[in-house]
């Protein structure tokens, strides 16, 4: 006997209808089987685009009460030769894939009206199931280490990146894909050799999967970026330095991860912008 889904996701409206579901919840569980069903459902193509009937956007992404939002220079630091110290970095780590979901969900649902093939849809949904994987591997796994997500601050900069691009696609595919998922390229391999030097491979095994995933998304990313310059004629470098500066508030350090981001095909930009 088939399991009944909630009525929440059975009814979904179109992409961007569930899209926008997905993001206005605040119950996790629920957030993560939306984008999950609204990309498969999309993928097999037995949803439309969009629908008068499709709920409207909201500001913010639904959130439970827990994680208190700090401000990032107020997180504290543990080394990871802790179990404390390791459920930090992976309180951390779901925070900012929790982020993701919503993040590639508001790209579908915010810029559904732009004039892009549907293939545009097509990669930003499978960014969006996979970052809901992610969320629930590592909540899987904080629940292992006897912790879950919200025990712990979590700070608010993703979702302000996301708002300060709501009103320009190009601009927002400078900015979260290409500096901040591809930020995840840089700093995860040392992650992963920390993990493992402590002994916690299962950590270790989580961090693998996202690594892998990530290259695929700032792909992704890259790929769309492009495209729009091309269409404005444009140039991807120069549009990217500009966009950034526009946008972006902060600076990255090295360690910079050049083979990754080759192979995510992220070779417009400099090491000093990007």
């Amino acid at each position: 006997m088939p399991i009944a889904m909630p009525a929440e996701i059975e009814t979904i409206t179109s992409l961007r209808g569930g899209a926008v579901a997905a993001i206005r919840s605040a119950d996790l569980d629920r957030k993560t089987a939306l984008a999950q069903e609204s990309a498969t459902r999309w993928f097999a193509r037995t949803l439309s685009l969009r629908s008068p009937l499709d709920p409207a956007l909201a500001d913010r992404p639904g959130r439970p009460e827990r994680p208190e939002l700090v401000p990032p220079k107020h997180m504290e630091k543990r080394s990871l030769h802790t179990v404390k110290g390791r459920i930090a970095l992976l309180h951390a780590i779901a925070h900012i894939e929790l982020n993701a979901v919503d993040l590639a969900l508001d790209i579908v649902a915010r810029f559904a009206t732009e004039p892009v093939p549907n293939s545009f849809f097509d990669g930003w949904m499978q960014v969006a199931f996979e970052e809901a994987k992610h969320f629930r591997m590592v909540r899987t796994r904080l629940r292992d280490l006897g912790a879950d997500y919200g025990d712990l601050p979590a700070h608010d900069g993703l979702w302000q990146a996301a708002h300060a691009t709501r009103n320009d696609l190009t601009a927002r595919l400078a900015v979260v894909p290409l500096i901040l998922e591809a930020r995840g390229l840089d700093v995860t391999p040392a992650l992963q050799v920390k993990m493992r030097e402590t002994g916690d491979m299962e950590s270790a095994a989580v961090l693998d999967v996202i690594y892998n995933d990530e290259k695929g998304h700032v792909a992704v990313g890259a790929k769309w970026f492009r495209f729009l310059c091309a269409r404005e004629r444009r140039d991807p470098a120069r549009t990217f330095q500009d966009l950034v500066r526009a946008n972006f508030r902060g600076s990255l350090k090295a360690p910079f991860n050049d083979i990754a981001r080759a192979e995510a095909g992220l070779t417009l930009t400099s090491k000093s912008n990007s």
